[in-house]
């Protein structure tokens, strides 16, 4: 009864004006009377490929810089086979607000660790962290005092005086009101 294609033996396929997305119908022929001819089947359109996805933190030409010269410094201290392959940016629980970032030489990549490469360095990022950093923005300041990794996060809600712990927004995830 029905031929290779999936559609019933002796059916016209007819394809759709293209403003109704390309789809295509399958109608069965007359003769066979109104049992064989139980609907339409509509193959929906192959979805496009996404656009890229923005990075989920974003690096400013001197982190990257001072990135590229902190590896590079622990590489030529350690030797080739120990060097790190990259940073790996987190979170932990600590401080007067709550989170603190943590900055970690890292050689191999974590499963779950998502991958930032930017101005020639590479940047993973802790899976734990990843909804509290997503969004953010990592810079390096210098000025006459300090020199220090700034990270500009709008998803911080709050932050201790000397600038060290943030808090986040609580996530809404699920909940329904009433």
């Amino acid at each position: 009864f029905f031929s290779r294609g999936g559609a019933p033996a002796g059916a016209q396929v007819e394809a759709a004006p293209e403003s109704a997305g390309l789809r295509t119908m399958l109608r069965a022929p007359l003769s066979r009377g109104m049992a064989s001819a139980a609907g339409k089947v509509v193959v929906a359109p192959r979805r496009r490929s996404r656009l890229a996805l923005r990075a989920p933190i974003q690096l400013t030409e001197t982190a990257a810089e001072r990135i590229k010269e902190l590896l590079d410094r622990r590489r030529e201290s350690g030797g080739a086979d120990d060097g790190p392959a990259a940073l790996r940016v987190g979170v932990k629980t600590r401080g007067c607000s709550g989170m603190s970032y943590t900055m970690n030489y890292a050689t191999e990549k974590k499963k779950l660790d998502e991958e930032v490469v930017e101005h020639g360095v590479t940047v993973w990022i802790d899976s734990a962290a990843l909804m509290h950093i997503v969004g953010t923005t990592m810079d390096y300041v210098e000025d006459d005092l300090s020199a220090e990794f700034i990270f500009h996060n709008p998803n911080a809600e709050g932050s201790c005086g000397c600038g060290e712990s943030f808090t986040t927004k609580p996530l809404d995830i699920g909940r329904a009101d009433g």
